[in-house]
């Protein structure tokens, strides 16, 4: 008996001038943006949304203080970067660090992945 399906995902922290093009540069790379506020996994998305902030925040012991009104996103995996059920590759892990290091100024993230009930995109079959 299975439980939800879940998806792994990397929560960034990002400036909004630059969420636009962020977006459809990871897009690009088959991976895909979710902001937190707007997704409907939590009851009140926004709220949790800004706890989530907050909290990356307070981790940081002052050094994200700048990211006070920046977007929370979660990043996942397009199909290219998946294998069936198996985890997600190191490539696909290697692939976002290193996307997410070209917008350094924008960004703020802690290394490693989490997970969270699959998000609204059907997946093809395989």
């Amino acid at each position: 008996m299975g439980g939800p399906r879940l998806e792994n995902m990397a929560t960034v922290l990002v400036d909004p001038a630059v969420l636009d093009d962020f977006e459809l540069d990871l897009m690009s790379a088959d991976f895909r943006v979710w902001a937190v506020h707007s997704t409907d996994v939590f009851a009140d998305a926004a709220r949790a949304a800004m706890q989530i902030r907050r909290s990356l925040i307070e981790w940081s012991n002052g050094r994200w203080e700048l990211a006070t009104e920046w977007t929370v996103v979660w990043i996942t995996f397009g199909e290219s970067w998946l294998d069936g059920d198996e985890p997600v590759p190191w490539s696909a892990h290697s692939a976002l660090w290193a996307k997410l290091s070209e917008y350094a100024e924008h960004v703020r993230y802690n290394l490693g992945l989490s997970s969270v009930p699959r998000l609204g995109v059907p997946r093809e079959a395989r």
